[in-house]
């Protein structure tokens, strides 16, 4: 998986990929919903070359966190923040076999855009489950967006698991409160449409 993002991100444009976004409207709108101040850690899972971030460090955010499974997409992430790229820790890992983010703590928004539903295997779900239950901190939020289930059924040439919102709250389980969801139609750089889910949990 490794090799197969690197290639994406190294061999094309970023803003003609197919899950571009020139503004995160919807994931900030979100965001806005939780009780958080400028010093709570925020987590953006599967960041890409995401501007999300460019958006949180307009906003003001201190204790922000991108990770990616590509090193190639955080390093053009990098040189379009520029001097701003300090102002973010930087974690290159597998959400479906982590090596560094089982060392974070107390996380108050873990965001995902589109990273669950490219986790087909239970065993790499569970993972990715135990590592939001091991860091997002008590009251903390979960912000997950993938394909819906009239969504897609593949992304970059590999196989997606679509979600409902009720399928997202049997994953998280009891120890997370479904706050809202909503569906949201994308529409891609090619102009084509992916509708999503979006959902929004609170740590109970």
């Amino acid at each position: 998986m490794k090799e197969h993002w690197n290639k994406v991100y190294s061999s094309r444009d970023t803003t003609r990929l197919g899950w571009y976004e020139e503004s995160p409207e919807k994931s900030l709108e979100l965001i806005d919903k939780c009780n958080t101040n400028e010093h709570d850690k925020i987590l953006d899972v599967g960041s890409g070359a995401s501007t999300l971030i460019d958006n949180l460090i307009s906003r003001g955010y201190k204790n922000i966190i991108a990770t990616d499974i590509s090193i190639e997409a955080l390093e053009k992430l990098k040189q379009r923040l520029g001097d701003d790229a300090q102002l973010v820790k930087w974690i290159v890992d597998d959400l479906a076999h982590p090596k560094h983010l089982n060392d974070l703590k107390d996380i108050t928004i873990w965001h995902d855009r589109a990273v669950l539903h490219f986790l087909t295997e239970e065993s790499e779900r569970q993972t990715y489950l135990l590592t939001l239950q091991k860091i997002v901190k008590n009251k903390g939020y979960v912000i997950i967006a993938s394909f819906s289930l009239d969504g897609a059924s593949k992304c970059s040439g590999l196989d997606v698991r679509r979600y409902d919102e009720n399928m997202l709250q049997e994953f998280l389980g009891n120890g997370f409160k479904l706050l809202e969801h909503c569906s949201y139609l994308y529409h891609m750089p090619s102009g084509d449409k992916r509708p999503y889910i979006y959902a929004l949990f609170q740590r109970i």
